[in-house]
């Protein structure tokens, strides 16, 4: 039995949470592959991947030998005026793979400064080309991130409500589901047709916070026609669906039109440490190539490339593309299908959906929309009753499991979902 002990600690101002209360904060001493151990001796089920980032599990070995190697080795250098083996050989990888033939990888720390410096890069390359006015446009309903650049791009709502007036102005297009895509394509045309020098920003098949919201493939395929057909750039916000989660290495493979830019972050390191990734393509990079230094991207961080985090990039990577961590993406695919196909066949839950290794359905009732729908604590509640981990986006339950879990522990996933059902 899990006790709802709450064990925040007085000196932590916890994220996403109210200090009157909110989620009870539980004590984890360890975890280890698809489980966290707590402090009362019991233990969770992790069905999120701990925020979408945990890709091999908890605690891998290799990820932790790998740190551990290049710790003793170099911890940390300036990455300005200075280079290393661990970037120079995530970044000639990457570019290997990565669908929209990039050229160059920016290196930062986390999926909200991925997307700063993809929206700077777009917006300074427009202006050194001499733009006066630059439009930005996003898909309502979105999520980039918490900084200011990557809140203005993202919905306008409660989250973002104090920080309105300092947000830049963006335009909206209605979010492309079945009864929008005309809509939202008329719109982007008429934008487009203005003429004015612009960029547009997306999550890829899927909004992940803002309710795991999928629209289609073939919608975005028109869309990026469109703005490529315009010179409007366009920057591709992996940082969620990026390294398998929607069934290919990267959303974008689902698509024929690429975009110049792809925002990385979450999973790049099987989540054992924070790193964000800008990949950017020949168009973007060409037109900073011939520049004086004080038209360069001037932007960077302290931890940039930091040798460690990398290390743990690479083994990652390495262990993603073995033949048995693809065999075990697949079978994931196929059983979250299979359970959707449940879903469906029993009439349980609304709109049951499925993309690659996520999971998503719609639990009936509750007041308050969106991420406050008062089911979110109720179904919250249930699922740690049941010794497993999904956090819900209001009423909204889904799953996002590690590639590395066992089918025992998916099991107890879906009975606790068809448990929070038949109530």
């Amino acid at each position: 039995m899990i006790i709802d002990q709450d064990q925040r600690h007085p000196r932590i101002w916890y994220p996403f949470s109210s200090m009157k209360g909110g989620y009870p904060v539980k004590k984890v001493v360890r975890a280890a592959g698809e489980y966290l151990y707590l402090q009362d001796g019991s233990q969770l089920i992790d069905g999120i991947s701990s925020w979408w980032v945990n890709i091999h599990g908890h605690s891998h070995p290799e990820l932790a030998e790998a740190i551990y190697e290049q710790a003793k080795n170099l911890e940390h250098v300036i990455f300005s005026g200075f280079t290393h083996q661990p970037a120079e050989s995530l970044a000639e990888r990457l570019c290997e793979i990565l669908p929209h033939q990039s050229e160059k990888i920016f290196f930062s720390d986390n999926g909200s400064t991925a997307v700063e410096v993809a929206l700077k890069m777009g917006v300074q390359m427009l202006y050194n080309q001499g733009a006066e006015k630059i439009r930005i446009i996003a898909l309502e309903g979105a999520y980039h991130g918490d900084t200011f650049g990557a809140m203005a791009v993202g919905a306008r709502d409660v989250f973002t409500s104090p920080f309105q007036p300092l947000l830049f102005d963006v335009d909206f297009l209605p979010f492309p589901d079945k009864m929008n895509e005309e809509k939202a394509l008329e719109r982007l045309e008429n934008l487009l047709n203005d003429q004015i020098p612009s960029l547009f920003i997306y999550e890829p098949l899927v909004q992940g916070a803002s309710g795991m919201r999928m629209y289609s493939a073939v919608w975005l395929e028109k869309a990026l026609e469109r703005c490529q057909s315009k010179d409007c750039l366009t920057l591709a916000d992996e940082v969620f669906t990026g390294f398998g989660r929607t069934g290919k290495l990267f959303a974008s493979s689902h698509l024929k039109p690429q975009p110049d830019i792809i925002c990385l972050s979450k999973a790049v390191t099987g989540g054992i440490l924070p790193l964000g990734l800008t990949a950017a393509n020949r168009k973007i990079v060409s037109a900073f190539e011939h520049q004086p230094f004080s038209s360069a991207f001037l932007h960077g961080h302290s931890f940039t490339a930091n040798p460690i985090v990398v290390a743990a990039a690479n083994k990652s990577l390495e262990i993603l593309e073995r033949p048995e961590t693809k065999m075990r993406m697949e079978w994931l695919c196929k059983k979250q299908a299979a359970f959707r196909d449940v879903l469906l066949e029993r009439g349980i839950g609304e709109n049951p959906r499925v993309l690659g290794t996520l999971l998503a359905v719609e639990a009936a009732g509750g007041v308050g929309d969106g991420y406050f729908n008062s089911l979110r604590n109720e179904i919250y509640h249930h699922f740690i009753q049941h010794q497993v981990l999904l956090r819900p986006l209001g009423r909204t339950i889904y799953t996002v499991p590690p590639y590395s879990i066992t089918e025992e522990a998916l099991e107890s996933i879906y009975k606790a979902i068809i448990a929070w059902f038949s109530r």
